[in-house]
């Protein structure tokens, strides 16, 4: 079963930023271990760190007219990753390893249906 793993930014703190800056070398490298355990999961396909929701666009189609707004939808993606697994569990497990996940974020969990 595959599954697609959306990683909801929220607060975590990213590189580049005051608030990463603002970590310790051992809690930058634990997030920077973390990744690196989850891009060698057998079965996962990481995906490409997305750009921030304020270069985001938004398109909406209403009464057949396609309408577009800058920035992004209320609760932005950071970015997302594939993983085929046995099952929820598996990858619900996985999911709770990405730093966003405990660092004042979320990862939404998603089947892929075909």
């Amino acid at each position: 079963m595959k599954f697609m793993l959306l990683i909801h930014q929220g607060t975590t703190p990213i590189p580049g930023t005051d608030a990463w800056e603002n970590l310790s070398q051992q809690e930058q490298g634990a997030v920077y271990a973390a990744y690196q355990e989850i891009n060698e999961t057998a079965g996962f396909t990481s995906g490409e760190r997305l750009a921030g929701p304020d270069q985001a666009t938004t398109v909406r189609v209403q009464n057949g007219t396609t309408q577009t707004s800058d920035g992004a939808i209320d609760d932005p993606l950071a970015g997302y990753g594939l993983f085929e697994a046995d099952d929820l569990d598996a990858a619900v497990a996985l999911a709770a390893k990405v730093p966003a996940a405990r660092m004042g974020g979320a990862v939404e969990v998603r089947p892929i249906t075909a």
